[in-house]
């Protein structure tokens, strides 16, 4: 028994001292063949196109998790592929992302677009995957000429064949909302009620939109003399119907209706025919547009307290004509607008209204933005006679007489140190840092 007890073991030290050398050279040899795969990878995503994402309410952070197949920089001029996103509203309420792929340096000959839509009803998280799905798609064309296509695959999902839609709303969109506020201090309190209800109806060849807006607020304020209460309304209804004549040709008109304490308007209604010309195509909206929009109208109108002029209603024919000018482009965003309008029966009561956005990327890591605006103000028809009071001014419950109206705001943002940014870290959140309010 002793002598079998001893030959086993014999044998099991022996299949020890064999075994862990032999195991220790197999893990060895692994750890060497990972080290050099990963050695490998860090290689092959240097290799990788540098691309900068330029899209303001994008989830940058959910992009670089879910595409590692390139690298992100944080200015445009460092990039290989500047991804351009930009939106616009579909006509059920949903959102329609164009994405341009605008190739650089060894690049500059793949220049691509893609949109992708998303419905009213999809959550962020819906929106956020599908833009995922097509970034993967545009940017693969990019990865096909680097080392590293070695290491993707492609997979073909099977999709219902397209077929006509068939909408039992017939692309009618409804929305209503209505909202109120209290608000009580020991010797003041306000409340306030607002409601909006809209009727959409947009297909390529015909908008139609239409919305009631209402609009009450009160408040007191107790003094020394006594309980002072102030009130606010206004109603409002606003119709518009376009059609479109080819790419670059609009017709339509719009017809609003409305009621201001603030404006001293009892009722007002105006027709108004109209025509547009855009410079580009309309298919290149999000990316530029150089709009002339020309109106003609009518406007009747019944005045709560007698005006200015000794009116208690008016009617009236007037004109206006713009131009607006938008740019999304990779050296950053830019917009203008210049209107002018007069009323026929006075060509001195007119008008005239300039602004202007600009978001410039100057140099590296360096970008500044303007935003302004300009009114030329003569065609204040409806200022009631009389002198506004204190309370009316300070509280704004009346229309002030003015001759312009002008607003400004600069500022620039600049950035720099490492180039790269593919690290995705949540901890600790982001929310507020570098926003802190000081107080």
């Amino acid at each position: 028994m002793k002598r079998c007890l001893s030959i086993v073991l014999f044998m099991w030290a022996i299949a020890f001292f064999i075994y862990v050398p032999f195991a220790y050279s197999q893990d060895k040899q692994a750890n060497l063949e990972e080290l050099d795969d990963q050695v490998n990878l860090e290689e092959l995503k240097e290799k990788a196109p540098k691309v900068f994402i330029d899209c303001r309410r994008c989830d940058i952070n959910y992009i670089k998790t879910e595409i590692t197949f390139v690298n992100y920089v944080r200015d445009r001029k460092e990039a290989d592929v500047h991804v351009l996103i930009t939106t616009q509203r579909t006509g059920s309420g949903g959102t329609e992302h164009t994405i341009a792929f605008i190739g650089l340096r060894d690049y500059a000959d793949i220049q691509n677009t893609l949109t992708y839509t998303s419905n009213q009803t999809d959550t962020a998280d819906d929106v956020r995957r599908g833009l995922v799905r097509v970034l993967k798609m545009g940017l693969v064309q990019y990865v096909a000429k680097t080392p590293i296509a070695d290491r993707i695959s492609v997979s073909f999902k099977d999709q219902v064949k397209p077929t006509s839609v068939k909408d039992k709303w017939n692309f009618w969109v409804f929305s209503l909302s209505l909202n109120g506020s209290l608000n009580k201090e020991t010797t003041k309190s306000n409340t306030s009620i607002r409601g909006n209800f809209s009727v959409n109806r947009v297909t390529p060849d015909l908008k139609i939109r239409m919305g009631v807006n209402g609009y009450f607020r009160e408040d007191e304020y107790e003094t020394d003399e006594g309980m002072y209460t102030s009130s606010s309304e206004s109603e409002s209804f606003s119709g518009l119907i376009a059609k479109s004549i080819n790419d670059h040709w609009s017709v339509g008109a719009w017809l609003s209706l409305s009621s201001s304490t603030y404006s001293n308007i009892k009722f007002s209604i105006s027709p108004s025919p109209a025509i547009e010309y855009n410079l580009f195509p309309y298919s290149e909206s999000t990316r530029r547009q150089l709009r002339f929009l020309y109106k003609i109208g009518y406007i009747y109108s019944r005045y709560r307290e007698k005006t200015v002029f000794e009116k208690t209603s008016d009617n009236l024919f007037a004109e206006s004509l713009s131009v607006t000018l938008e740019l999304k482009e990779p050296w950053g965003t830019a917009a203008a607008s210049l209107q002018g309008s007069h009323y026929f029966h006075d060509f001195s009561k007119n008008k005239i209204e300039i602004s202007g956005e600009l978001s410039v990327r100057l140099f590296r890591g360096f970008s500044l933005n303007i935003e302004s605006s300009y009114e030329r103000i003569h065609d204040q028809l409806s200022l009631p006679l009389g002198e506004a009071t204190w309370e009316e001014i300070l509280l704004r419950r009346k229309e002030l007489a003015k001759d312009y109206e002008f607003e400004i705001s600069m500022g620039f943002s600049f950035t720099f140190g490492s180039i790269y940014s593919n690290v995705v870290n949540p901890r600790f959140g982001d929310s507020g840092f570098g926003r802190r309010r000081w107080r």
